[in-house]
């Protein structure tokens, strides 16, 4: 009987024993000699000058080691690292900051000092005595009027709080809409908001940093997607040499993100640790991290859509005016422009579409990537703008799109916007659902519940995102990813990822792709990551590239290691290599099955030069580097039914189909589960959360009593199926999904939300308040 095959079974993530039994340690588990704990103080206000920071009673404190400030910083930690290209007024400074606030804070939050002390509790009550002289400026929040001339300055030496503009010439466009209109067709406008987020992962971020004076050796323990940039950046931040800076990434309890970032508290831990000798411990505390850990989306959309009465969309106006807040990010800046505008098309062969931005400074923390970083955005403008021109033309939204996607023989294909897309079968993936879901009969029920006065109503989402993140020219430093896979004596397999997966389950999934190609049980493959001591260069774990771009640096080693041990049993079987195969963990010669030695067996001898082929290095190792050449572009349909309660306004999903086409999937069981939890997210954003501020700056979504998520209990059971359209751009034929769901979600519960009140377009979030209000609004229209 041979080994099944492990690639495509829906094998239990191998991570999750030591994370259920609490054996997993995470960096607030960690406990070093001599340990210092740092505390910092931030800004109570959005806006405001520092005329003075006065520390000396807090460095009388008891337990106190130390107080630092800008000042002591100066000349000694560089400024907080921004990877993305950047226009040349924002190479001369504007948006860049250090560690600490110099002269101005510029959010709620903005750290000022920070505190070193023998305990946490003595560090977090050392702040109170800091005294800081404030002088509050006025403070903007509106991205819109930000971007206005007269508006408060977060910057003065620039003039403006517009980062950076994108404005093309709208000549086509216009003519496209003109030719429509002259033709009968319809143009529809809508103005759209994509609320800002929070991405609130279950561990908030943390860091630890140690010192040894003896070889000058940094250490960094930290919550963090990017283990080998965040050694790169933070080097280059503290002036090190690489070599001398070591990052650890331990568990991870969730990034979404948010941890795709290099902070100031690293390189404030860090400096901490250098200045005292001591090991020195931040954990970051829940109203911390929903003040000034990245937030995610806040875009104001404008769309114009043009359609002829068939509901054939001919052009696509949009303009996006994206929120930066305070401060440059990692890669904040390109979002709007790399990753929304690009897609706008979304699924749909329009033949002309235009896209603008404004990308603009606020008193608010900084945005970055939120799981789905500006394809979530222009999955929503796309989906409502179909929708949009399905309620203009009176026609059922899933004709509209079946009328406008592009075709699986399309394929590869160049959209209006400029963006190749690999492969799809999009009318599949909506036909499905709609079959699943049972789609002419809920409208059927609908038509029923309208006539009895209740408000039902049904979304689709028929997405299409951007994934395998890597190819060049995307950022300064390339995307590729890396692998080292070693075959010890005994016939183990280890493999060293310079991908660093937090929760994606890749530990289960790049052994499964080992185990499969070497034949041999899955027990047999242990994959490491998360030390760049010992892990290959790698880029981390974001846009849904880990398995395509990782993955298949993992399937070329094998290649590469697969060729040499086939040489080798060659040799030991007196064969030629042509004639060798390998199946079910042993080495056969064609013809003669009964000729054959174990993998184990070939792993032994390759560690002993003398019973080696003349030619061939002792050893099983081998390092290889992935860089795609093309990104790839994962799709499906999301139908959610929702219903409402015309008395409270609260909205109740009833049923939720997602049918996804991830391209080859490697492990289903873990496909569902990114689905699922993506799917959450995206109801989220759509009927409860919301970053809040009020026009002074202040934060009022500063706990989880204001910031509301989805619960268990509010969501119904998701009904999930998939297509199957690889992707030529990998041997594995992998795309991504773990933003799928959350791409998706959201505008198809949006679609589901104005269908039922029979609107055009309704602005997320959904929340009860909202809802009533409008439904009061059209009760207390005069009924035509």
């Amino acid at each position: 009987m041979g080994i099944a095959a492990l690639v495509g079974t829906p094998i239990k993530r191998r991570e999750d024993p030591r994370l259920i039994t609490g054996q997993a340690t995470y960096v607030d588990d960690l406990k070093l000699p001599g340990m210092l704990y740092m505390a910092v103080l931030r800004s109570p206000y959005g806006h405001a000058r520092i005329r003075s920071i006065n520390t000396e009673a807090a460095k009388q404190a008891p337990g106190v080691v130390a107080v630092y400030t800008a000042q002591d910083l100066k000349g000694v930690v560089g400024n907080i690292p921004v990877a993305a290209p950047l226009p040349p007024h924002i190479t001369n400074g504007m948006g860049r900051r250090g560690p600490l606030a110099e002269g101005k804070v510029r959010f709620y939050g903005d750290p000022v000092a920070v505190v070193i002390a023998e305990s946490r509790y003595g560090a977090r009550d050392a702040l109170d005595l800091i005294e800081v002289d404030y002088e509050p400026l006025p403070a903007v929040v509106d991205p819109e009027k930000a971007a206005q001339p007269d508006a408060p300055l977060l910057y003065e030496e620039f003039g403006t709080n517009v980062a950076a503009s994108v404005r093309p010439p709208t000549d086509e466009i216009d003519r496209v809409f003109a030719e429509t209109q002259a033709n009968g067709g319809i143009v529809v406008r809508q103005r759209m908001v994509n609320q800002r987020l929070a991405p609130s992962p279950m561990e908030t971020r943390g860091v630890v940093a140690e010192f040894r004076k003896a070889d000058r050796t940094l250490t960094i323990w930290s919550s963090s997607q990017i283990p080998h940039l965040l050694r790169n950046y933070l080097a280059e931040q503290l002036g090190l040499p690489q070599h001398q800076v070591r990052v650890i990434v331990p568990e991870v309890g969730g990034g979404f993100g948010c941890k795709l970032n290099i902070y100031p508290e690293e390189a404030l831990a860090a400096f901490a640790a250098m200045k005292t000798g001591h090991p020195v411990k931040w954990i970051e505390d829940r109203s911390e991290n929903l003040a000034v850990t990245i937030h995610g989306r806040d875009q104001i959309n404008y769309v114009e859509v043009a359609a002829t009465r068939d509901g054939k969309i001919t052009g696509l106006k949009v303009h996006v005016v994206s929120d930066l807040g305070a401060y440059l990010q990692f890669f904040t800046d390109v979002i709007a422009i790399a990753f929304t505008l690009p897609m706008i098309c979304g699924c749909y062969d329009i033949p002309v579409a235009y896209g603008s931005c404004d990308i603009v400074f606020t008193n608010k923390a900084p945005t970055d990537a939120y799981r789905g970083a500006g394809r979530p955005e222009a999955a929503y403008i796309a989906e409502r703008a179909v929708d949009l021109v399905a309620h203009a033309l009176g026609k059922d939204p899933a004709e509209v799109r079946m009328i406008n996607f592009v075709k699986p023989e399309q394929f590869p294909h160049k959209m209006a916007t400029g963006t190749v897309y690999d492969s799809g079968n999009y009318q599949l993936a909506l036909e499905k659902a709609m079959q699943l879901i049972g789609y002419q009969q809920l409208r059927a029920e609908q038509a029923q519940k309208r006539a009895q006065g209740k408000l039902m109503g049904i979304g689709i989402s028929s997405y299409v995102e951007i994934c395998g993140i890597g190819p060049k020219g995307l950022t300064p430093f390339g995307l590729y990813e890396s692998a080292r896979v070693r075959v010890d004596q005994s016939g183990d397999v280890l493999i060293y990822t310079g991908a660093s997966p937090h929760g994606q389950g890749e530990e289960t999934t790049f052994a499964q792709i080992a185990a499969d190609e070497f034949g041999i049980p899955i027990e047999r493959v242990l994959v490491l990551h998360g030390d760049t001591d010992s892990t290959p260069e790698g880029r981390g774990t974001y846009g849904s590239r880990t398995t395509a771009v990782g993955g298949t640096a993992v399937y070329n080693a094998v290649q590469k290691l697969k060729e040499k041990m086939k040489q080798i049993a060659a040799h030991m079987l007196e064969a030629s290599p042509a004639d060798v195969t390998l199946e079910d963990g042993k080495f056969s010669v064609a013809g003669a099955p009964q000729k054959a030695v174990t993998f184990a067996e070939v792993a032994a001898a390759a560690n002993f030069s003398n019973t080696l082929p003349p030619g061939i290095e002792p050893g099983l190792e081998t390092t290889v580097f992935f860089e795609p050449e093309a990104c790839t572009f994962p799709f499906g349909t999301h139908i959610c039914v929702v219903e409402i309660d015309k008395d409270t306004g609260e909205v109740h999903l009833r049923r939720y189909v997602a049918v996804d086409d991830c391209g080859r999937q490697l492990n289903p069981l873990l496909v569902a589960g990114q689905i699922h939890g993506g799917i959450v997210q995206g109801v989220g954003q759509a009927l409860f959360e919301g970053v809040v501020y009020d026009e002074n700056g202040q934060l009022l979504t500063s706990t989880f009593m204001d910031y509301a998520m989805p619960l268990a209990s509010e969501l119904p059971p998701f009904e999930l199926d998939h297509t199957v359209t690889p992707t030529p751009y990998n041997p594995l034929g992998v795309k991504g999904v773990g933003e799928a769901g959350t791409i998706a979600a959201t505008p198809a519960v949006a679609g589901a939300v104005a269908d039922a009140l029979g609107l055009p377009h309704v602005d997320i979030p959904f929340t009860p308040e909202r809802i009533w209000r409008i439904i009061q609004q059209q009760q207390a229209q005069p009924q035509a």
